[in-house]
């Protein structure tokens, strides 16, 4: 055999003996890990859309089933997310010389409990916050969906990676 064929078998041992599989998404996850739980995330934000603890929970829910191979489970799993919404607020930004804002900005704050059943030393409690801007001479009901939405992907991807990008 040559130097090159070495290489390459010793490269691919050296990657299946990993004891941690790891996915293009960055995430990190043990093989013995096979499941997750995300209880729904109460919404405790005065002022807070209606529907935000759904959107929110869901948005997690979505962004663990399409960036890892874990099965959802309604309680119980290996992995388990609980948390609740704890700021929904709505401030004016980027102040012009009049003293006027052109911009307001949405913030939504999550408190998360992630537990790992399988290696306690990945649990955490922790605050997410994320926002986005939008211009004051707009209808906030008519823009609240699209904001939140985009808010709801940021905070659930940095919720994901805290939760299984061990970097």
């Amino acid at each position: 055999m040559n130097k090159r064929s070495l290489s390459l078998i010793f490269l691919f041992a050296l990657i299946f003996s990993c004891k941690i599989d790891y996915s293009f998404t960055g995430a990190s996850i043990a093989p013995d890990v096979k499941t997750f739980s995300i209880k729904t995330f109460q919404n405790f934000a005065p002022l807070a859309n209606a529907n935000l603890s759904q959107t929110f929970t869901e948005a997690l829910k979505d962004v663990f089933i399409s960036q890892t191979n874990l099965k959802l489970l309604p309680s119980g799993g290996d992995l388990l997310l609980e948390g609740s919404i704890t700021d929904y607020s709505i401030t004016p930004n980027a102040i012009q010389g009049d003293q006027t804002a052109a911009t307001n900005r949405l913030t939504i704050t999550v408190d998360v409990k992630f537990t790992n059943t399988k290696n306690e030393k990945q649990n955490f409690e922790s605050s997410f916050s994320r926002f986005a801007d939008y211009e004051t001479n707009l209808n906030l009901t008519t823009i609240e969906d699209n904001l939140i939405k985009t808010i709801n992907e940021q905070l659930t991807q940095d919720i994901f990676n805290r939760a299984v990008s061990n970097w």
